[in-house]
């Protein structure tokens, strides 16, 4: 880096022009991965240049950046687009903490704390740091920089801005049309209007430009021999006794335990039993199945816990702890199993919804990063404790971004009207354009009764008005939702044409049956 730094400098501002030009009042889409890869492009090239190299186990890290950066130009439901964005600078931010290194798959949770707690602290300091010990360096070497003298060029610019102010004028006024167009590029370039942004717009180009020479920095400063925190000592001693922590393990099986035989009779038998305890079917749905997802998360957090700080002495002590947390961890799992089924009974009373959708995924997470934790702590692998929960993450973020959300719920909400269930029209059409191929594809189905049929006729013109405004969205915005969503619409337009109509005074659509529905 030192022997080129205005290379670094330079890469920087052009990524901080290239975030203003990509991002400036336009939403995310396709701009997000392609100033993502842009980024990952610069510092790959930049530190190749000082030949610094990426680690093995670094390079896992790129294909599932461009994973998360491109779901952002996939899917536009709110949940999969905040993932696919936290994931990929997440992601970034751990490429540059162990882009030497390449340990991140050996971190504790206090090494990912302290990782990025540096990069943080680099992206503020490491820049300055950097400037001033290349001025050293060159100073106390006696080269001097090869450096832009910038002083002749402000005072020829100085003088020459009024001698051209005369000119000008005096130009103008012998000719109109050159007049004309004098004005209008001084109204392009010199609108006291759009000043106050272009100076906002300019300092955060250079804020930009100064964070991301900070992370590259820090990626270069890292050593290959990085020293994990608590690999060789740990970070917290082990203070408590077996016997307090056999105690507090015991006591929680043994009220799981009872939980579980008191609720038997009705756990696990649905409508079938929902008599006892004077449920009713509203009531058996609605209720519990948060407060079990939250023991069941709780517990996790307790097991990591206590593993940290438990002393085990002997291989007695250490067998008897895993042994109670296998069947801690079992009965959680039953837990588990309650609150998915008490999940499903929600749905079918009370229809689909997004955050139920992600409930689902998140337990089926939740239950596999339970078994890894507890076969990792029969193993006496603890450390890699932070990897299992990584990977679970991960994998809760993949499997909403392949799920495709709000499809899933249009179609589950479409499949429970088919049942004799409602449907609601409204929050079907306020889903996000990921729904758009499935219900067309459901209203083009042949299967569909004729009732739901025109329920997905109004929900897909509800849509349609709802979008038809002028947008000022160029290609910076493009995401394939929305094309497909538009491909499809484009598929039913002249079906919807025909004996439907919308009420912009109502918002209503009225269906060929003179059926009205609301769209809001």
């Amino acid at each position: 880096m030192k022997k080129n730094p205005n290379l670094l400098w330079v890469i920087a501002i052009v990524l901080g022009w290239l975030f203003d030009f990509l991002f400036w009042k336009q939403s995310f889409g396709i701009n997000f991965a392609i100033f993502t890869a842009l980024c990952l492009i610069s510092g790959l090239l930049l530190l190749g240049i000082n030949h610094l190299r990426p680690a093995r186990g670094t390079l896992w890290l790129i294909p599932l950046i461009l994973f998360f950066a491109a779901i952002t130009f996939v899917r536009t439901e709110p949940m999969t687009l905040f993932l696919g964005i936290l994931f990929t600078f997440f992601l970034m931010g751990l490429l540059a903490v162990t882009f030497i290194g390449g340990h991140w798959f050996e971190y504790s949770l206090a090494d990912y704390g302290y990782g990025f707690l540096k990069l943080m602290g680099s992206m503020i300091a490491r820049p300055m740091d950097f400037y001033a010990e290349v001025k050293r360096e060159q100073a106390e070497s006696g080269i001097s920089a090869k450096r832009l003298n910038l002083w002749p060029l402000l005072r020829g610019i100085v003088i020459a801005i009024p001698i051209l102010a005369i000119f000008s004028a005096l130009l103008a006024s012998a000719d109109t049309i050159f007049s004309n167009k004098l004005n209008e590029f001084l109204k392009l370039f010199f609108n006291l209007d759009t000043f106050p942004e272009y100076i906002f717009r300019l300092c955060y180009i250079l804020f930009i430009a100064y964070i991301l020479a900070g992370i590259f920095l820090h990626a270069a400063s890292q050593r290959k021999d990085e020293k994990l925190i608590g690999k060789d000592k740990p970070l917290v001693s082990q203070f408590l006794g077996f016997t307090e922590t056999a105690i507090v393990l015991g006591s929680v099986v043994i009220l799981f335990t009872a939980f579980v035989i008191v609720q038997f009779k009705y756990f696990f038998g649905g409508q079938v039993n929902l008599g006892v305890g004077g449920l009713t079917d509203s009531e058996y749905a609605r209720r519990g199945f948060g407060e079990l997802a939250a023991v069941a998360f709780l517990s996790l957090l307790m097991i990591i816990g206590l593993s940290t700080i438990t002393r085990r002495k002997n291989e007695a002590q250490k067998r008897a702890y895993s042994g109670l947390s296998v069947v801690l961890v079992a009965l959680v799992m039953v837990i588990l199993v309650s609150a998915y089924q008490r999940l499903t009974l929600n749905e079918l009373a009370h229809g689909f919804f997004r955050l139920r959708t992600y409930s689902h995924v998140f337990y089926i997470w939740l239950a596999l990063l339970l078994v890894a934790v507890v076969v990792l702590e029969i193993l006496h692998h603890e450390r890699t404790f932070a990897l299992a929960c990584v990977i679970a993450a991960l994998g809760f973020a993949i499997s909403l971004s392949l799920l495709n959300v709000d499809g899933f719920t249009a179609e589950q909400s479409i499949l429970r009207a088919e049942r004799g269930k409602y449907l609601n029209v409204a929050d079907l059409a306020s889903l996000s354009t990921d729904s758009v191929p499935v219900l067309v594809d459901e209203f083009l189905s042949p299967s569909v009764s004729p009732s739901i049929h025109e329920a997905i006729g109004a929900i897909l013109l509800c849509r349609h008005n709802a979008t038809t405004q002028p947008s000022t969205m160029d290609w910076r915005s493009f995401t394939f939702s929305d094309w497909f969503a538009d491909k499809a619409m484009e598929r039913v337009l002249p079906q919807l044409a025909n004996g439907y109509h919308w009420n912009s005074s109502t918002r209503q659509v009225h269906t060929p049956s003179n059926t009205a529905y609301d769209c809001y």
